[in-house]
């Protein structure tokens, strides 16, 4: 009977490190379209970033998203954003924004989501998208 309370007692004390390596296995979370503008919308503080080329944010986009190309200085970009921030990323098709995500996890942020098949899926869901306003002036001529 003492033989078997210690070998439970043992492998509890075997475990409780094996518990505290959370911080280390932590990943961002890839949603659904619905998933993620619902999570958007419920989380405070958090910055929707559009992670494509300033070309490809200049087209079609998603509201309120501020863009931080992937190919960017992610490093400068990350040490200017607070880290209790939420980030809700999102690129073409989520490749990008995936790779962001792993970037931004390694950097210290714990809140780090990505759109599952970017904003292709975003559209293809019916979720709106705004466009570049045309600069063009329509003059007396």
């Amino acid at each position: 009977m003492k033989n078997l309370l210690f070998e439970i007692i043992f492998l509890l004390i075997l475990s409780l490190p094996a518990s505290s390596q959370k911080a280390d296995t932590l990943k961002y979370k890839l949603l659904e379209p619905y998933d993620f503008h619902l999570a958007y919308l419920r989380t405070d503080p958090a910055l929707l970033v559009d992670v494509r080329e300033p070309f490809e944010f200049r087209g079609r986009r998603i509201r309120d998203a501020v863009n931080i190309p992937s190919s960017g200085n992610l490093e400068f970009a990350s040490d200017t954003i607070d880290k209790n921030v939420a980030l809700f990323l999102y690129c073409t098709t989520d490749y990008r924004s995936n790779n962001v995500a792993e970037f931004l996890i390694k950097k210290g942020f714990t809140r780090v989501y990505s759109l599952k098949g970017g904003i292709v899926a975003w559209k293809k869901d019916g979720f709106p998208v705004i466009r570049r306003k045309d600069r063009r002036q329509v003059g007396n001529s």
